[in-house]
């Protein structure tokens, strides 16, 4: 009897070591099936090809990117930090204005703090995920009669050599996704007729001067309740109110070219720190993948010996006990060794996390110069552009003798 039972634990164990093995063997098999093989090959940019008359010119205003943080928590398991993300959403646009600028399609392309400047075509977007291998980015673009071009989500994952240090690539990681969505604003507004172009610069016009002189400016406009407005009529081109706000419109212009000064040495000085970044994450998110791998691995291996192990202890013996005893003891280590390579792929998050709270912006004061007096704007960007209107009211005001409007 106790050779049977003996003979009866070996064959059921060694069924269940099987089974594991071939589970074992077909995760690494799923495992090698994802690995994905990267080139350094990315869309091109399409350049307009023609010279476009001033009058089809179309400017393009760049809103600051949401950021994505839903909460102020940081979410180790998809590499979010919040600081590296509020210096990421001022990264992407002014990478993506540099692409627009490329193209050659367009008027003056500006980064712009807030939706709030009147433009005639505006970008603004959301980031879905960057880690350094995967850049994810929900895309929208309007124009200034309400009307939505597109909302689109485009993703892209960095070559291997993007951050090879021998090998350096030229360019952004992402340059591809960068030149995506300025193809597809090219297309389309390769398509709009000479008059709603026309239509969308004067509207871009009447909705600034109707933001400081709503009284004034307002009958030219309608909305329809599905938010698209419609030119009702237009002042004479020798309106001396409308001369004024083209005054004010043209100082506000160069206060946000100002501005673009900004964006480009932020983006300057954070481009090495944030392309070590980019470098190291890409590695940890490869190397946090294969950690889990090897864990979930180990882990399902372990609780089948185990299982095994204490299925096998019921055949009775003392040889089977002593078997099934060594067969739990090397699963327990086995999900022990899981355990321990997600505690070694958590270490992996706080080396990053510690870089990425070191990134953080500062915005110098500017001071601007008036007439009558010097002012300094300071704070957030965003702080310093509101500010920067409510001090064009204060001039507007002057001008006309304080009439009522709001901005």
């Amino acid at each position: 009897m106790q050779s049977l039972n003996a003979s009866l634990f070996h064959t059921g164990f060694a069924r269940t070591v099987s089974r594991a093995m071939a589970l074992l063997a077909a995760l690494a098999l799923v495992g090698c099936a994802s690995t994905e093989v990267r080139t350094t090959a990315y869309t091109p940019l399409t350049v307009e090809d023609a010279a476009i008359a001033e009058d089809r010119l179309l400017d393009v205003g760049i809103v600051q990117f949401d950021p994505g943080l839903d909460t102020a928590e940081v979410n180790e398991e998809e590499l979010v930090f919040p600081e590296l993300r509020q210096a990421e959403s001022r990264y992407i646009a002014v990478t993506l204005s540099e692409s627009l600028q490329s193209s050659q399609g367009w008027g003056a392309v500006r980064v712009i703090p807030s939706q709030r400047t009147n433009i005639d075509v505006t970008v603004s977007g959301r980031i879905l995920q960057s880690d350094g291998e995967t850049l994810t980015l929900e895309v929208t673009v309007t124009d200034s009669r309400g009307q939505r071009w597109f909302t689109k989500e485009y993703s892209e994952k960095a070559s291997h050599y993007a951050y090879d240090r021998k090998h350096p690539t030229e360019g952004d990681a992402f340059q591809g996704l960068y030149n995506k969505i300025a193809n597809d604003m090219l297309v389309y507004r390769q398509q709009l007729s000479d008059q709603y172009i026309a239509e969308l610069r004067t509207i871009s016009e009447m909705k600034f001067a109707r933001s400081f002189s709503p009284d004034a400016f307002s009958r030219y406009l309608t909305r329809s309740e599905d938010g698209i407005y419609q030119l009702n009529a237009l002042p004479a081109e020798n309106d001396p109110m409308l001369q004024r706000v083209r005054r004010i419109r043209e100082r506000d212009y160069l206060f946000v070219d100002t501005l673009q000064g900004y964006y480009g040495t932020f983006v300057k000085s954070m481009e090495e720190p944030y392309q070590e970044w980019r470098a190291l994450s890409f590695e940890e998110v490869q190397q946090m993948r294969e950690l889990k791998r090897k864990a979930r691995n180990h882990t399902i291996m372990g609780a089948a010996a185990i299982v095994g192990g204490i299925a096998a202890a019921g055949a009775g013996g003392g040889a089977a006990r002593q078997a099934a005893n060594v067969a739990v003891a090397g699963g327990g280590y086995l999900v022990k060794s899981g355990f321990d390579r997600r505690s070694e792929a958590k270490m992996h998050i706080e080396a990053l996390q510690e870089l990425g709270d070191s990134m953080q912006a500062e915005v110098e004061p500017q001071i601007v110069e008036l007439e009558d007096r010097t002012v300094t704007l300071s704070g957030t960007v965003e702080n310093q552009y509101r500010q920067w209107r409510e001090l064009l009211r204060e001039i507007y005001e002057a001008e006309t003798g304080g009439m009522d409007g709001s901005i």
